[in-house]
């Protein structure tokens, strides 16, 4: 199952803060990428925050996953985490109606 999870910022928290384990967190995330269970990982362009992309059994083992980065286990960041599921709306095409709309 697809997860996507969305950093959120802890509030309080100063950018010093994070320095002393930001090569940990790399590592961490690099290998929950060869694992298979970090599928993609962006940060987004309009603030620094991280956006990924998880593959994982069900919301626990996602929840797991993440609670492994050194960030959050120091309690530096948080993420929502939003279970996905594939998008139906193309078995719209293969009806006998075509759909709404079709004409």
């Amino acid at each position: 199952m697809k997860f996507l999870a969305l950093e959120r910022e802890v509030a309080g928290v100063t950018e010093a803060r994070y320095a002393p384990h930001l090569a940990a967190e790399a590592a961490r995330a690099w290998e929950l990428y060869q694992q298979g269970v970090i599928r993609e990982l962006y940060f987004r362009s309009d603030r620094d925050e991280a956006v990924l992309v998880l593959e994982c059994p069900d919301t626990h083992s996602a929840q797991a996953a993440l609670s492994t980065l050194p960030l959050v286990r120091h309690g530096l960041i948080a993420f929502e985490l939003i279970p996905l599921t594939p998008y139906p709306g193309f078995a719209r095409l293969f009806t006998a109606s075509g759909g709404a709309g079709a004409e």
